[in-house]
């Protein structure tokens, strides 16, 4: 299951059934639950937790300390959950003490080629990463969001779920739950009305969250005027409580 070319440091704490390619290096200080499977020439250093059934492949860099030059060393953790898919020339950085002290990614997330998750990041679970994404430290994904290639996001930027991202777009503002955003800088477009046809979402709850998208973009309102307007709607449509969330929790003001 261990290549013999593998490097494994003796504090390493690896499950019996994890396989690990030939010239990877595994750090003290790292732990790495069963089935996952490790491609020949990764490096992970610790403190660095990585859960179940996990797939990492060559030329990945995980764990590594962050170059943010407040970072002195300190002991800062990176955590993956589950079934995650982290393909060629991904580098992930742990946390710093100045934040989270972690950056934290969950489950069921697709990691394409050469992206960049800064330190002290958050993603959640079901997210796709396009090849070339690159995440500033701080940012913060919530569940089901896409993010399409070349994609860049801002520090302590908010990415909310089942949110969407065209190609190239450069994020410098939160982008709240459901909507898609495109451009340099990025501007808000529409609802992600497909991406939620396709997560079984109603017809109904995707013609309120429509109808809630015009209300804070097309209307000329304030933030605070579209929200007083949106609650009455919540009764009658669940999903929407997730888009109101969004924005209530922004701190760096939205995409418009």
């Amino acid at each position: 299951m261990i290549d013999p070319h593998a490097i494994i440091d003796p504090r390493a704490r690896l499950a019996p059934n994890v396989q690990v390619g030939p010239w990877t290096y595994i750090g003290p200080d790292v732990e790495i639950d069963e089935g996952t499977v490790i491609a020949s020439h990764v490096v992970i250093k610790g403190p660095t937790r990585i859960g179940k059934h996990n797939r990492i492949y060559q030329f990945s860099t995980v764990g590594e300390d962050t170059p943010d030059l407040k970072y002195k060393g300190e002991p800062t953790r990176l955590v993956i959950g589950d079934h995650n898919i982290i393909r060629e020339g991904v580098t992930i950085h742990r946390g710093t003490i100045q934040d989270r002290h972690e950056t934290t990614i969950g489950n069921h997330n697709l990691l394409m080629a050469y992206v960049h998750v800064g330190h002290d990041s958050v993603i959640g679970n079901h997210c796709i990463l396009v090849n070339n994404v690159a995440l500033a430290g701080h940012v913060h994904i919530d569940d089901w969001a896409i993010l399409s290639g070349y994609t860049l996001v801002h520090q302590f930027c908010k990415i909310g779920a089942h949110s969407f991202s065209g190609m190239g777009s450069a994020i410098g503002k939160d982008v709240p739950a459901y909507v898609m955003v495109n451009g340099s800088p990025a501007e808000a477009k529409n609802i992600n009305a497909e991406g939620l046809r396709r997560r079984g979402f109603s017809k109904e709850d995707i013609a309120t969250l429509t109808r809630a998208y015009k209300v804070i973009y097309r209307r000329g309102l304030t933030l605070d005027e579209a929200l007083q307007e949106l609650e009455s709607l919540v009764a009658s449509c669940a999903p929407l409580q997730i888009l109101l969330d969004s924005l209530k929790q922004s701190t760096r003001g939205i995409v418009r």
